[in-house]
């Protein structure tokens, strides 16, 4: 066991923020903290770090333990480059290199047994500590972050707070901690780097505590949640698929024991008022009883998100014909062409996600569908029956100057002031709420503004950029139940890969050239973009389905072969160490420098396997 909390609690200027924070880390967990915003995730950290103080309860740590807390301000050398910075971490076995070349010189003429002791020792510990794969290793975990060689060579100083941020969490990868704790990690990362940090914490040898909203990420790096409820902690032993699911069952179970005191306590609360109303001793005394009782009761605390949460169900005022949108050899052009030979054809009740590389153009073909830009080429056409409506990530289909209930009254005059509320009450805007001025909302409170017009549109295909966008985690899985039980088409455009899965039943990823078309969801997208097979919604004929299966096995056998050749570069090295305990190759100094040579040489051919190997999968 590393850490163990036991009943922490912690305030901030007398207001409780963690009342009972009970759970244990044991070598090589993957734990993902989860909570609302506010919920004192981040505190956690803090506190396991020793950079925040609890107030009560016990935090037992690990006399080994060594730990790495990824702060938000660096204490990075700013004259040092990229590089100079990974290499510190491997300062030790640059110090047990350094003297390995020294000693080499002086055994050219001195063969003491002090000298050869000293080298053999130190030759030892330097391959224990897998001293001849650092570089390799090094350049591997900053290219993985997203650092190219030029970059490497930049000084700290002329990186922007992004880049820090990445080159902070690779020193820390490097250093190896017995505890990792990471907050927000996949912040200033782009997919290919998170799909890197993904694989290396799965296979990370120690244990790592990571607060994340990226539900993806903690589903496919973690083993472990610790979800914080109103100050409180409970603990599930499994990915965070099945604790979204298992969570879902028990605030329905929570929701009704709660609801049923509160039935009990009211009941209560009219007895006492009855018995008191009599104004009698008698009568008096049992009110007094009853009044302890209530007193006594330990009290169920409400559900969090469960009443408040937003509550969607989109329902499309007619049919649609089934095909909903043909898009023909589109072309957009500014200054130069963004994109061009863009075919995609949606069909009635498709729920499709449209991904590619940021700036390749993905809001500007949303916006040319909607018609606010003019194709340099090609055609846009809506099938029958089609009625539309848009989700901007911007929300600037909304009016600043007015409040939640004009903007709302002013697009839809024929509902009545009841109307209006129950609707926006739907998405947790009530009482005076209702009455606040957009240009003053949060993100999130005006996204919930447009999802309310666009459920009162009733159209029956929903265009979505980037819906998710300032959303906590309960309102997006409202959103995703309510976008799979909506009976119509849906185009989105998302950046949360968790999202993309619940959702999507293809997966369109716009290129500046072409779109590629996969059927399934994001994982079904990833893995036959990994193996570069894309699964087309047309037809293929046999000839094309033939040659992608030839360059999978392609791929497969060369996989195979490295494996092979890796294999093979373990067993010789595997001998050449056992040649070097022999007392005859101990005593000869040439050969045992001989053998050493051999074996670093068999170590970079290793490591360049092991890196081709890596890029194979």
């Amino acid at each position: 066991m590393l850490i163990e909390c036991s009943n922490i609690t912690k305030s901030f200027q007398g207001i409780p923020l963690l009342k009972d924070i009970t759970f244990k880390v044991d070598d090589h967990d993957k734990i993902a903290i989860i909570g609302v915003n506010g919920a004192g995730k981040t505190t956690i950290l803090k506190i396991i770090s020793g950079e925040e103080e609890y107030d009560g309860g016990n935090l037992f740590c690990n006399k080994e333990l060594s730990l790495g807390y990824l702060k938000q301000q660096h204490d990075l050398n700013m004259d040092k480059t990229v590089y100079d910075i990974g290499l510190d971490v491997f300062a030790p076995l640059l110090a047990i290199e350094n003297r390995l070349r020294e000693l080499e010189i002086l055994m050219s003429n001195d063969h003491s047994e002090k000298i050869l002791s000293e080298y053999d020792r130190l030759t030892h510990e330097f391959q224990e500590h897998d001293g001849y794969s650092y570089p390799s290793k090094l350049t591997g975990v900053l290219k993985g972050l997203g650092f190219n060689e030029e970059e490497m060579k930049l000084k700290v100083s002329m990186l922007s707070g992004g880049q820090k941020t990445r080159l902070a969490l690779a020193k820390m990868l490097l250093q190896e901690p017995k505890l990792l704790l990471l907050d927000e990690p996949t912040n200033h990362l782009d997919n290919m780097a998170i799909s890197f940090l993904e694989s290396y914490l799965k296979n990370y040898p120690h244990a790592v505590i990571i607060v994340s909203h990226d539900r993806y990420f903690i589903d496919q790096v973690s083993n472990k949640i610790i979800e914080i409820e109103n100050g409180k902690s409970k603990t599930y032993k499994c990915k965070y698929n099945e604790y979204s699911i298992l969570k879902k069952k028990q605030r329905a179970v929570d929701l009704k024991h709660y609801l049923n005191q509160q039935k009990e306590i009211k009941r209560i609360q009219q007895s006492i008022d009855t018995l008191k109303s009599y104004n009698r001793e008698k009568q008096v005394k049992r009110a007094e009883s009853k009044e302890k009782q209530l007193a006594k009761m330990e009290r169920i605390e409400r559900p969090e998100n469960l009443p408040d949460t937003i509550t969607i169900n989109f329902k499309p005022k007619r049919e649609s014909g089934f095909d909903v949108l043909k898009i023909e050899n589109l072309a957009v052009k500014f200054d130069e062409i963004l994109f061009k030979n863009i075919n995609i054809e949606i069909k009635k009740q498709e729920r499709v996600a449209l991904v590619g590389d940021n700036g390749i153009g993905k809001t500007t073909l949303f916006r040319t569908i909607l018609n606010e830009l003019i194709p340099f080429q090609g055609k846009i056409k809506f099938g029958s029956k089609v009625d539309l409506a848009y989700y901007d990530q911007e929300h600037q289909t909304l009016s600043m100057n007015k409040t939640i209930f004009n903007e709302i009254s002013d697009n839809y005059p024929k509902m009545t002031n009841t109307e209006i509320r129950n609707s926006l009450a739907l998405f947790n805007f009530k009482g005076e709420d209702v009455f606040k001025e957009i240009s003053l909302l949060s993100g999130g409170e005006k996204g919930r503004v447009v999802l309310t017009e666009i459920l009162l549109k009733q159209a029956n295909f929903l265009i979505l950029d980037e819906p998710t966008n300032h959303l906590d985690i309960a309102s997006k899985e409202v959103l995703e139940d309510a976008l799979n039980q909506f009976d119509g088409t849906i185009f989105f455009i998302s950046h949360d890969r968790y999202f993309i899965n619940k959702v999507a039943t293809r997966v369109i990823e716009l290129t500046n050239n072409k779109a590629i078309s996969y059927d399934g969801n994001y994982d079904t997208y990833f893995s036959n973009k990994i193996i570069d097979k894309p699964v087309k919604k047309e037809n293929t004929d046999y000839q094309n389905m033939k040659q992608q299966n030839a360059l999978y096995r392609k791929q497969q056998n060369k996989i195979k072969k490295v494996e092979t050749n890796i294999s093979n570069l373990e067993n010789q090295i595997n001998i050449l160490n056992q040649q070097l305990q022999s007392e005859e190759v101990l005593n000869n100094y040439q050969k045992y420098n001989q053998i050493n040579d051999e074996i670093a040489l068999l170590e970079n051919q290793l490591n360049t396997l092991m890196e081709e190997w890596e890029a194979l999968q």
